[in-house]
């Protein structure tokens, strides 16, 4: 058993896929850096995403962002050191449920900008649920580091977000989406997209980089490797 300076981390997410692919990708870039047998320390937390999701269509965000603040509470007192609330979309809440603990969260547009800047990225396409295309948490963030973010257009964003939440999220992956995600992307490319930020979890089920002519950005593989860099002391800040 190998014990980190950083020995616990602990997530959040809310949605059941979501869970297994952050943890399962973060389990094997522990392995890939440490070898044998060795897996990520984690404290996992999942809740009903049909709360959830029933509080985001009514606009309840701050009784949503109690909720997360409650779990990371109790993930605080179960010895986590650090946090990652492993959905783009629930980062809306991100500042009342930093505020609820002490111990610091990796945000997910900070590790994403990193990576925007490492591959010289100045112009970026952003994919996700209608509330990460449409509101400012998460794009403000970006372009406050001098990357200009482009958005599908409203009928395009509506899409998206009814095959995230109608097919993605229960496992459905179809032809015809994926044909409609590719036109998107092409119009999004067409506008100066230098890239494509996978921005939901579920989307990176049905577009991977050989789908697409420009570099892609999987927040899951993103935040993943920046909370195991961060973990294994690989990087000193969150951000």
């Amino acid at each position: 058993m190998t014990y980190f300076q950083r020995k616990w981390f602990s997530e959040y997410s809310e949605r059941f896929l979501c869970n297994t692919s952050d943890y399962e990708q973060i389990n094997q870039l522990v392995n890939q850096r440490l070898g044998g047998l060795h897996s990520a320390k984690i404290l996992l937390a999942s809740v009903d995403f049909d709360e959830i999701e029933k509080l985001q269509s009514q606009n309840e965000w701050e009784k949503s962002g109690q909720i997360l603040g409650e779990v990371a509470k109790s993930l605080e007192k179960a010895g986590a050191e650090f946090f990652l609330i492993c959905t783009n979309t629930m980062h809306k809440v991100a500042d009342q449920v930093q505020e609820a603990v002490t111990i610091p969260m990796l945000h997910i547009a900070d590790a994403t900008i990193k990576e925007l800047n490492q591959n010289k990225i100045t112009k970026v396409g952003l994919l996700g649920t209608k509330y990460t295309m449409q509101q400012d948490f998460y794009k403000q963030r970006i372009l406050a580091s001098n990357i200009e973010v482009l958005v599908p257009e409203s009928e395009d964003i509506e899409k998206i977000n009814q095959v995230i939440f109608n097919e993605l999220v229960l496992g459905e992956i179809t032809p015809e989406s994926k044909q409609e995600y590719q036109i998107i992307i092409e119009k999004l490319i067409a506008a100066g997209a230098q890239g494509i930020i996978l921005g939901c979890t579920e989307i990176g089920l049905l577009i991977q980089q050989d789908d697409v002519t420009i570099p892609i950005f999987d927040k899951t593989v993103i935040h993943s490797k920046a909370a195991v860099d961060y973990a294994l002391n690989d990087s000193e800040q969150l951000n």
